[in-house]
Formats: C-alpha cells, structure tokens, sequence
C-alpha cells in the first residue's frame, strides 16, 4: 500500500484516530519498554451445538470487517488462541472451544486528531517504521495530553492506518517509552506487522538496549537485578519494587557499566522484561537511581557533598538535562515480512550528551 506523502494532506480531510480514553494514563506519563503483556480483544465461545468448523472460518463469521487473510495472518502470529493455547487455522472449532483474540496492547476506543508535526523517522518500508523519540514527547494521548502527542503525529504521517481489532483505525505502537525519555520506536504500518511485532516483544525476542546515567560508584562492570514491579501502595503514580514477589510482576533488568565518572556511572541496560518505568524502579531499589529522576529521586545529590563549586557543578548539569537521564539507544527485531534480523543504534540527544561531556571532564579533573 503507498502510503501519500504528508506534505499532500490535508489535516481536516483526514478521520480521527479511534482510542479507548479510558484505558489511558492520566498524567501523561508513558511505560517503557511496554509490550509483553497481552490484552484480550475478543472471546467467543462455541455454541453447544456447534458444527465442526476450521477456525480462521470461524472468526471471520464472527469478526466484523477482517479479512480471511488478516484473520489468517493473527492465527499465524499466535495472537489467536483456543482453550488458551495458539491453534492452526485448519483447526475445526468444537462445542464449549473458548477462542481468544490477545495481543499487547488494550483495546481503544475514541477520538485522535491527525496531526503534522515534524517527525525524525530513522527508517521507514511498507511495514515498519522506527522514529526518533526526543525528550518531553508524550507518545500516547492522555488526560491533558490529547494534541501534539506522537501518536498524533503518526496519524499524520501514515494517514492509512491499519485497522484494529474492533474496526477502529489505530496507530500502529507496539511499545512505549517514558515521557522524558528519548530514543528508539517502532511503529508496525500493517495489520500482520503489528501483530508479528506485539508477539516479538510478548516473546522477549526484542532486544532493546538504553543508556542510563546513574548515581553512584559499581565495583561490579555487569549485574542483574530480578524482583517483581508493581504501582506503589503510598503513591500510584510511582512503580515500586517486591523482590518477595508478593506484588506486581517479574522484572529482570541486565546491566553492565560503560563509564565510571566517580559520583555517576554510565550504564547500559538491557530488558528482558517490560515493566512500567522498569529501569527506574529496578535502579531506585539497589541505590543508583537515574541522574536527575525527580520521580524516584534522582534529582538531588546523591553522591558528594552538597557544598561548594561541586554542588554548582550538579545543578549546571541539572539544567542542561532536565529529566531523567535515560536514552533508549538501540532496537533489533525480525521483519515482520522478509524475516530479516534488523537492527538500528541511536545517538545520544544534545542534552545527554553535553551532560555526559561534563561529566567526563569533572572526573579528568580529579
């Protein structure tokens, strides 16, 4: 499908994006590394009655607006499942077969304004997409936050959008990243792409790699942190670490160091799973949280004393980069069509990297 170019768009002419306003953050806040948990979408349940039937049949019976193919495609990709396992499409449908439609992102439903914006698209084919997310981007509509977001602006770009498991056109983001956070994103263009990219990171095949600047000195060049991340009991806006497992879900954060600046570590860190504000949190819990995280405190003194031309030093970096210092720099994944193993690397953006300079200059200087 040619997709026209944005320039030839009229923004009044294009229809609203379709989205679920109340399955979304209210604080404006995106999930980082989101994607490997998995929503249902649809559930049918086979008649007491009911006649051998093939499964991909079966649902196009039942689904409104999906095509033998796209319904093929979702089998495939194992986003369909029956009795709570993925079937084949020859599959024939019994009396009492529980069939599941899941996949990695809730369902939405609503209303999003196309919008053009300028957008730094690092690759781009008849499939998939990865942007460029700057910081202080908010990748997802919220309360508060329903224009001007990047979800708008990809509505812009692609104006033919796949459409979604209700019939409702969507945006096709597979994943999320914080609001302050920069870096990588990929975006499935097809039905069949979003689907094989959701199961991709349902699966943990996706690497994803970020780079953390963090408080604190690590004897250790590598390390694992495992323990379970779920919503604070004192403060839900912020994730909180269980390591007895007694609350919310397994997390495994893999790091090793890159740099050693003294008072700050440069780190990269690797996902094996994808929990809301995972490396925050997981960071926060063994003591080195990210260089001025605000939310998971990060954002005063850690290390050092507070005094003098050091403390001036810290707060001059404070201003340069005014968030949390976390960039998501790399992606691989398998093309969702030519099964080719992709993989693409990012820069640091400005602020990161004038930040990181500094650092580096403070610790020549010792």
């Amino acid at each position: 499908m040619q997709v026209p170019p944005a320039a030839d768009l009229d923004p009044a002419e294009l229809d609203p994006i379709e989205i679920n306003a109340d399955l979304l953050p209210t604080d404006g806040e995106d999930e980082e590394g989101e994607g490997d948990e998995l929503y249902e979408h649809h559930r049918f349940v086979g008649d007491r009655k009911q006649e051998p039937m093939r499964l991909d049949k079966y649902l196009l019976n039942r689904l409104a607006n999906a095509s033998r193919t796209k319904i093929q495609d979702a089998i495939r990709a194992e986003a369909v499942q029956v009795n709570g396992r993925a079937s084949k499409s020859s599959y024939q449908v019994r009396p009492a077969d529980v069939i599941t439609i899941v996949l990695s992102e809730p369902p939405r439903i609503g209303k999003v304004i196309p919008q053009e914006m300028p957008l730094d698209i690092r690759y781009e084919d008849d499939d998939v997409l990865l942007v460029n997310k700057p910081p202080g981007l908010v990748v997802h509509p919220a309360y508060g936050h329903w224009e001007g977001t990047l979800v708008n602006g990809l509505a812009y770009h692609l104006a033919n959008l796949p459409t979604g498991r209700n019939g409702e056109v969507r945006p096709g983001l597979v994943h999320r990243i914080d609001k302050d956070t920069s870096g990588l994103l990929i975006v499935g263009k097809t039905e069949w792409a979003m689907t094989h990219l959701s199961q991709q990171f349902f699966h943990h095949t996706i690497e994803r790699a970020y780079l953390a600047l963090v408080w604190g000195k690590f004897e250790e060049d590598e390390g694992t942190i495992t323990g379970h991340i779920g919503r604070s009991l004192r403060d839900r806006k912020v994730q909180a670490v269980y390591p007895d497992g007694s609350q919310g879900k397994h997390a495994i954060t893999h790091y090793r160091v890159l740099q050693r600046f003294g008072p700050v570590t440069l780190l990269e860190c690797r996902l094996e799973t994808g929990r809301t504000h995972q490396i925050r949190a997981h960071m926060q819990h063994i003591g080195h949280p990210l260089f001025n995280d605000a939310v998971y405190g990060g954002s005063r003194i850690r290390v050092g004393q507070s005094i003098g031309s050091y403390k001036s030093f810290v707060e001059n970096c404070f201003a340069l980069l005014p968030r949390q210092a976390l960039h998501a720099r790399s992606l691989g994944f398998v093309h969702p069509t030519t099964g080719e193993h992709l993989s693409f690397e990012m820069e640091l953006p400005a602020d990161f990297a004038a930040v990181l300079a500094k650092w580096e200059t403070w610790a020549a200087a010792q």
